[in-house]
């Protein structure tokens, strides 16, 4: 197992994105913290584990809030003795499928706002027990518009470039330490977004089975990425086997984005 008796913090683990990086840190032999607001939600991903043999608990945590996150993350060291992964995949609460120019600033700079407010805040409470530790995985996730220029995805675009900026600097600082820092990118996988497809769709004018052909049509691989690879690539580079990256920014796009 890749994650064995490894200890992993999940944000946002109610999400798809986190529900599936949960599971498959579970699967790999982590005891998985699931973090979130929504206890149902959280509930449903850690029955979904024990069920499937994996260990794992729940931590109500509101993670824009600094007091918040020192908290669950004392809990959670706590309760495991040390916390030696955390992914961070909260919610961004994004405006896409409405033109720049006809958007509030408002809209446009919130999910800037969100991400790199939990991502700073999230990252700040774990790495000084990670460098005590000598060592630790501190994870994000971002998505194609940092690197290809999309209509219509409003600030999340900058969003996303802004959180893989931030990761190289943690990178650069962390590292000496032992703690490694990566940032996936994934091309968005249908099963999670599908609002923001029907928004896309809308936007420009068709359908939204046209619309994924499209963005399916400039990937390498000729499909978009599934949850489970996002998850499985996740566990990968959280395990020792991608010892040797940080600063890194993983590409689980199917060859949408080719680095």
């Amino acid at each position: 197992m890749l994650l064995a008796d490894k200890n992993a913090l999940i944000y946002g683990a109610g999400g798809a994105v986190g529900g599936a990086v949960a599971r498959a840190f579970a699967r790999e032999g982590a005891t998985v913290f699931l973090a979130g607001r929504t206890e149902g939600k959280l509930q449903a991903v850690a029955g979904d584990i024990a069920a499937a043999g994996g260990r794992a608990d729940t931590v109500r945590v509101d993670a824009l809030d600094e007091g918040s996150v020192e908290d669950c993350v004392a809990a959670v060291t706590a309760r495991a003795g040390r916390i030696d992964v955390s992914f961070n995949a909260i919610g961004l609460d994004e405006v896409q499928g409405t033109p720049l120019v006809e958007m509030s600033y408002d809209d446009f700079a919130r999910p800037i706002g969100i991400a790199t407010r939990t991502q700073f805040l999230t990252a700040k409470a774990v790495a000084p027990r990670m460098i005590e530790a000598g060592s630790g995985v501190i994870m994000m996730i971002t998505a194609t518009p940092s690197r290809i220029p999309f209509p219509l995805v409003g600030g999340f675009g900058v969003t996303c470039a802004a959180l893989e900026g931030l990761s190289r600097t943690l990178a650069a600082e962390l590292g000496p330490s032992g703690v490694r820092v990566i940032c996936l990118r994934s091309a968005g996988s249908v099963e999670s977004i599908e609002d923001v497809l029907d928004r896309h769709a809308a936007g420009t004018g068709t359908t939204r089975d046209d619309f994924v052909a499209q963005l399916t049509e400039m990937t390498l691989l000729k499909r978009l990425p599934s949850l489970a690879d996002v998850g499985n690539v996740a566990a990968l580079m959280a395990s020792d086997h991608a010892a040797a990256m940080t600063g890194a920014v993983p590409n689980v796009t199917c060859g949408q984005v080719v680095d």
